[in-house]
């Protein structure tokens, strides 16, 4: 009796095993038929005015105009926006997200730590439309006071919103992948002498440097691809930026602010300037995870 009763709870677990196994394989499939749907529908869609219309893909990259009216479309000012923005981004918000996470993993009491690192979770639930609306009310007015301009939306506006929004993602991963270095590491360093400090710089930082620009990484897919935030801030003028001061319209806010009137041909290349976004984010993280393989090795 007793057999009979194990060999059916047997059979039901064995049963309840391989549909677990249906069940993950058939949402990890879901994901990627997803991931491939989106990804073809963008690049078909993209494609369609250089392939059957004649349009020329070098003038569409390097290209100064983008005047839909009259069959004129350049995204060269947009990617050199994204471009910019997004570098300047890197520039401000990779120290400070590092050095936060350094401070909250080995400098800061417990007590503090817990309270930075929850606070920096928080900002990272906010809304990126919340960060458009704080930077429209304080970064612009600002830049616009302090530099005596006609008017406050500028390249250096967007930067400054995007290094705060890449500030959540930074330091959250970088946290983990400093936590995660051995003890042991730490403890050799200071029994041979060096100071709390040289420690942190000296180990710490490059046993942790592969997480490290995972989480740049990360951060930098953040910026490249935020859109309502930058809208606000960005002055959305379709001009090769010169300077911090000028009005910029980065690729992500081409896309929103017309695809919703967008039709034919112009809904086309709105398709295929999304091609070069998805392209550029491509390339960075590959060679990001290129410079990780190697830091880790």
């Amino acid at each position: 009796m007793d057999f009979n009763i194990n060999k059916e709870s047997n059979k039901r677990k064995y049963f309840i095993e391989k549909l677990s196994q249906k069940i993950f394989l058939i949402c990890a499939l879901i994901s990627v038929i997803s991931l491939i749907l989106i990804i073809g529908f963008i690049f078909y869609k993209g494609f369609q005015p250089f392939v059957s219309k004649g349009y020329s893909f070098t003038e569409f990259i390097f290209g100064k105009k983008w005047v839909p009216s009259s069959d004129k479309f350049g995204i060269f000012p947009m990617i050199l926006a994204s471009i910019y923005g997004t570098l300047g981004a890197v520039i401000i918000g990779a120290p400070v997200g590092v050095f936060t996470a350094l401070f909250i993993s080995e400098i800061a009491p417990k007590k503090v730590g817990v309270v930075i690192s929850n606070a920096v979770q928080l900002l990272a639930g906010i809304p990126s439309v919340l960060y458009g609306v704080f930077g429209l009310a304080v970064i612009v007015p600002t830049i616009q006071n302090l530099f005596n301009l006609p008017k406050g939306q500028t390249l250096l506006a967007v930067i400054i919103v995007l290094a705060i929004m890449m500030l959540p993602t930074i330091v959250t991963v970088a946290e983990t992948s400093i936590k995660a270095v051995p003890k042991s590491y730490k403890e050799a360093s200071l029994a041979l002498g060096a100071s709390k400090i040289e420690t942190i710089f000296k180990v710490v930082l490059p046993a942790a440097k592969s997480g490290i620009l995972a989480a740049v990484a990360l951060g930098i897919g953040r910026a490249i691809g935020e859109t309502m935030a930058v809208i606000l801030v960005a002055g959305n003028s379709v001009i090769i930026p010169r300077g911090l001061a000028d009005s910029v319209r980065p690729l992500t806010t081409n896309i929103a602010l017309e695809m919703g009137y967008a039709f034919g041909t112009h809904q086309e290349m709105l398709f295929a300037t999304g091609i070069v976004l998805f392209i550029f984010i491509m390339i960075i993280n590959l060679t990001i995870l290129k410079l990780s393989s190697k830091v880790g090795k």
